[in-house]
């Protein structure tokens, strides 16, 4: 496993105990239906990058970051939703932040990743 890899896993798995800690927050509020989204986009996030660390092959590592990269993108979408709509008063800003960090990242894995082998 790369640096990387371990900054992502690691990144991936601390923000969704945020996520979890924020979907609490919500349903406190008692807003259910984004929150289990968002819920499910986030978590997934962390569990893709864990089997792409243990991914069969180069392709299946590339399938795997793919599939984290689009939750990544939904689930920004989904704290989106949450920040402009009037569903919470929660500051969701630092989840923003946080996961246009992880996008980033795991863009460049992607990258990186799928580039051809110099010779």
């Amino acid at each position: 496993m790369s640096q990387k890899e371990n900054i992502i896993a690691i990144k991936t798995f601390e923000f969704s105990l945020t996520i979890i800690q924020l979907f609490i927050d919500l349903k406190k509020e008692n807003e259910f239906i984004v929150s289990k989204q968002l819920l499910r986009s986030a978590t997934s996030i962390g569990a893709n990058v864990e089997e792409a660390i243990a991914a069969q092959s180069k392709k299946d590592f590339v399938s795997k970051m793919t599939i984290a990269s689009k939750e990544a993108r939904e689930t920004k979408y989904w704290l989106r939703l949450l920040d402009k709509s009037n569903l919470t008063k929660i500051d969701i800003h630092t989840h923003l932040i946080e996961i246009e960090h992880i996008v980033n990242i795991i863009t460049k894995i992607i990258m990186t990743a799928t580039q051809p082998v110099a010779k």
